[in-house]
Parts: structure tokens; sequence; C-alpha cells
């Protein structure tokens, strides 16, 4: 009996000594693996200290050599590989002779896509897609209707991350002349058109969301954290980004949506379309918005497509018939009618904008501000609505307050709104700060402030405009 125990000590014994030899040798595994990892982390370190070094300063022959060590070596090391190794690829296309030009724009192409493999969340593919179509734009790599198609790939492959103006801009340019070339159809570029216009809009409503409680808590005299000014300023940089591109896309178009155009092109195919739902529903628009409104055409195509499926458009398009018929109570009926069954917010806006309209002309400022409210909420980039609300506000200064410096101080608000117009759409930025320039001058200076005792308190309005404003501190 003790001599088994005694073997089976001597077995344990030689297990442990077996299990002892085998951590060892993971432990000395794992501490080189961990010293050769600080020893290839500080050379990538080194190396792409001399690489950004010769980038910085756009010494990128010099560079060149380290970029390729580090894709090699160190491919996952840092970011700034691949955003340093665009920019000296783009350089080396731009001055590479026409033959070598593919060659330099594949290496670029390369590179991006290492940068998606091994920084996922730098970018996204739309954009992308969207860089290397611009890429080959600007430096002439292949044909118009290659480029074009490069653009066009981008965009259905991604449009969510396709949001660059710039890029919005030459792929609607590029449609356009290849149609004066003859190889696309003018309803093709009418189409693109209408889809890329809708894709701004988009862009501008998503980004005046994100700021306008921003503007209004800025307005108000908070402070904003420093994310919050970022997001602001970038947002106010972005959305005059977008609207300088709507300008140039719309001035693109140019005479081809001239009325002029438009009225024979589908006066000719009225007859043998005129049961499409889809081809009216597209003229009908077309015909809208740029107001070719008093042409025997548009009523036709208007109830003929009422006729076929009552809708927001055909809705609105007899609004307008009754309107130049004079008759404005049916026409606000069938404009309230379109709002309600539009699903596009845009055109929506635009409807609610039309009725704000018809009751501002008719004295009714409340009912204007309710429809103008309605307008900016279907589309918060509408400055034209915020402008119109700080118009009619400035104008009641008479009939608003008891004092004279109760009815100067309704300027204060109008000159708010007014900032917040030009803010959220820069294509009214110019008339909206003259505005609130104008308003700030008529509200009370700091001499009526002090000689009132008024600073620091609150003027309430009892009209129409309702609310309130705080008086400036001195």
């Amino acid at each position: 009996m003790v001599y088994k125990n005694f073997i089976r000590l001597i077995i344990i014994e030689k297990q442990l000594q077996m299990k002892l030899k085998a951590t060892l040798f993971l432990l000395g595994i794992l501490f080189t693996a961990q010293a050769n990892d600080a020893n290839l982390n500080e050379d990538c370190a080194t190396t792409l200290s001399l690489f950004a070094e010769s980038a910085k300063i756009e010494n990128y022959s010099n560079a060149l050599p380290y970029l390729e060590e580090l894709r090699r070596d160190c491919p996952s090391f840092h970011l700034s590989i691949y955003q340093y190794g665009e920019r000296l690829y783009m350089d080396r296309i731009e001055k590479a002779s026409e033959a070598d030009k593919m060659k330099e724009f594949n290496e670029y192409k390369k590179i991006s896509r290492e940068r998606l493999q091994y920084f996922p969340n730098s970018k996204k593919e739309g954009a992308m897609l969207a860089d290397f179509a611009q890429v080959m734009f600007d430096n002439q790599i292949g044909t118009a209707q290659e480029q074009f198609q490069a653009f066009e790939n981008a965009y259905t492959k991604d449009k969510e991350n396709f949001t660059s103006p710039k890029a919005l801009y030459t792929y609607f340019s590029l449609a356009v002349d290849l149609q004066e070339v003859g190889t696309k159809k003018i309803q093709d570029v009418f189409d693109l058109y209408d889809e890329l216009i809708g894709k701004i809009e988009a862009e501008e409503n998503a980004l005046a969301s994100k700021i306008t409680p921003l503007i209004e808590r800025q307005d108000a005299g908070e402070d904003l954290q420093q994310a919050e000014e970022k997001l602001l300023k970038n947002g106010e940089i972005n959305l005059r980004a977008y609207a300088q591109v709507k300008e140039s896309v719309n001035g693109k178009l140019g005479i081809l949506a001239d009325c002029t155009n438009l009225i024979p092109l589908y006066n000719k195919d009225f007859e043998e379309r005129k049961s499409d739902v889809d081809w009216l529903r597209g003229v009908n628009i077309r015909l809208s918005e740029k107001e070719c409104t008093e042409d025997p055409l548009f009523f036709k195509v208007s109830q003929a497509l009422h006729d076929l499926e009552p809708s927001a458009r055909s809705a609105y398009s007899l609004g307008l018939q009754a309107e130049a018929d004079g008759k404005s109570k049916l026409a606000l009926q069938y404009f309230n009618q379109s709002a309600e069954l539009e699903t596009d917010n845009s055109r929506k806006a635009n409807t609610y904008y039309k009725i704000a309209e018809n009751y501002r002309k008719g004295g009714n400022s409340s009912q204007a501000r309710a429809f103008y409210r309605k307008a900016i909420d279907a589309k918060p980039s509408f400055g034209r609505a915020y402008l119109q609300i700080a118009n009619m506000i400035a104008a009641s200064s008479n009939s608003c307050g008891e004092t004279v410096f109760e009815k100067r101080a309704i300027n204060w608000l109008a000159a708010d709104l007014a900032r917040t117009a030009a803010r959220v759409d820069p294509s009214v930025a110019n008339n909206a700060n003259a505005a609130a320039h104008s308003y700030t001058e008529r509200a009370p200076s700091k001499s009526d402030i002090f000689s009132e005792g008024m600073q620091g308190k609150t003027v309430t309005f009892n009209c129409w405009v309702g609310g309130s404003v705080r008086v400036p501190n001195l």
C-alpha cells in the first residue's frame, strides 16, 4: 500500500513538472511577443513620424518610401497613414503624364480601400466612391460618360453617404453636358435634377433640425458646450455649401427647364400619355416648379391627373386654377387638401407657405403665422418662412404694446427670427441679415432702456404676436 502511494506521488510530481515547463514555455512566448510588439510599435511610430514630417510640407517624393513601408509593415498603426497617403497620391495624379495618370489613380483607389479595411469607421463607402469619381473628373481621367458612370455608381450604391456638395454638383453637371452632345435624354436630366435637389434639401433639413435648437439657446443667452459650438459652426458652413450647390445646379439646368422648352416638349406627348399617371405627375411637378402654370397645358395635365388619381399634386394644381379664377376660398380648400395628402416634406412646406401667403395678403397675420410654422415644421431650413413671420411681427409694432417702448420692443422678436432665417437658410442670408439689422435699429436703444428703467425686465405682447421678450441688460 505504501509502495503504491509512493508511485502515485512520483507520477503527480512529474505531471506538475511537465505543467510547469509548459506554463514557463507559454509565458516565454508571450513575453517575447510583447517585446516584439513593443519594438514593432516603436518602429512604426518612428517611420510614421518621418512620413508625416515630409508629407506635411508636401515633400511627397521623400515621403513615398516611408508610406510604402508603413503600408507593408504597419497597416493598422494609425489613420494618418491613409489621410496623408491619399493626399500624396492626389498630388502624384495631378503631376503625372497622361500615360501615368491611370496608374497613379489606381494606387489612390487602392490606398483608400485599405483605409476602409483597417479603419472602417473613418469614411463611408458612398463618400469614398464619390471621391473616386470627383478625382476622375478633376484630372480628366476617362471620358465624360465614364466619369458620369462613376458618380452614378457611387450614388446608386450608397446614396445615404453621397453627401459632398461638390460631387452632387459635378454629377448633375456631367448629365447636362451629356444631354447637350446627344447621349442623354432631356427627361433623364430632369429626373436626375429632381432626385438631387431632393437629396440636397434632405441634407439641409437634417442639418437645420440639428442646429436650430442650438441657435435658439444661443439667442436666449445660454452658453453652448464646446462640442455644441463646433456642431453649430460646421452645420452653418455646410448649409452655406448646400445653398451654393443648389443655386449652381439650378443655374446649370438653365434654359433646359424654361417654359418655352418644357411646354412644346410635353404638349407633343400629351395625347399619347394622358393616361400615364407617372408621366402626368412628373409633368405637373415640373410645370409647377418652373411656374409654367398659366399655359393651358398645365390645367389639362392637372385635370387629367386628378381624374385618374386625386393626389397632393393634382389638388395643388386645381388650387392654382381656382386662385387664377378668383375663387380664393375654393383655392384654399384645395391647397389644404394638397398639404394633407403630400408625403414629400419639401413640397408640403411649399404648399403651407402658399396658404400662409394667401392669409398674409388677406390681412390675417395669426393664421398666416400658423401656416408659416407648419411650413417650417415640414422643412426646418425654410428661411423664407421665418423671414415672413419676422416681417409681419415688425409691421405690427404700432398695434402691439401700450407704450412707445413696448411698441418698439417687438422689433427684438422680429430681429431674432430674421437672424434665425439667415443661419438656417443661406440662400436668404443677405436679405435676412439686412432685415435683422433694420429691426434692431428700430428697437429701443441703450439710452431708452436706461431712461425707462427697463433693463432685464420682460415685455409681454397681448396682440396676435403673443409671447414676450426680455429687455437686454446694459
